[in-house]
């Protein structure tokens, strides 16, 4: 692995774990094992840092989507892959580090507004559509209602005040608002469906 993406890799474990703020260049040397002269080589400053790092993350991110079992292939499949995605994503990510990227990098919160405009959205929405037309979701719902409301569900957990880590784990959290918006829309074929492809995939995940 090349010094760049030591450096990259390192930073965002570490913003992902304790915030942004909070994680010095000074950190990501010594947990990087290699000496602050050189990620200055690198990069020109933190703010560089926490773009690119940023950056990589929400490729990783696109990445994933890309490869969950596709909606055309299944509609269940995928929503049960993408619980499994949220646990994932969620369990070692610090709640605060987006409120962190809105306050201070700017230039990285574009990112991430973009991102869920075209990705997040755009995913959410092609899922409601097909799902209606398979029988899984109610057909009376409003798709661009319901894609924004899930939106902001998504980004809800990560406010501080009304959901302190001190009280609410974030993987928890995310999962049980994500199936309280499920249970929403489903029809009783499509609760009955999600239902029994999470118990088989539990099964073979355990």
């Amino acid at each position: 692995m090349e010094n760049r993406e030591k450096i990259i890799e390192t930073a965002k474990e570490q913003f992902m774990r304790f915030g942004v703020r909070s994680v010095t260049m000074d950190d990501i040397a010594r947990m990087a094992g290699m000496s602050k002269k050189t990620i200055y080589q690198e990069f020109s400053d933190k703010n560089q840092l926490v773009f690119e790092s940023f950056s990589s993350a929400l490729n990783e991110d696109i990445h994933c989507l890309e490869n969950l079992p596709k909606i055309n292939d299944g509609i269940i499949e995928h929503l049960v892959g993408l619980t499994a995605h949220i646990r994932r994503r969620f369990a070692d990510m610090n709640p605060m580090v987006l409120n962190e990227i809105q306050r201070y990098f700017p230039q990285c919160w574009q990112l991430f507004e973009e991102f869920k405009k075209e990705h997040v959205l755009k995913e959410i929405t092609d899922l409601l559509e097909k799902g209606k037309e398979e029988g899984f979701f109610r057909p009376e719902i409003n798709t661009e209602v319901m894609a924004l409301l899930r939106m902001e569900q998504m980004m809800l957990i990560f406010d501080p005040i009304k959901f302190p880590m001190s009280k609410f784990n974030p993987v928890e959290l995310q999962l049980e608002i994500f199936e309280h918006f499920l249970y929403g829309i489903f029809t009783e074929k499509g609760r009955e469906a999600y239902l029994n492809q999470k118990k088989q995939y539990n099964e073979n995940h355990n």
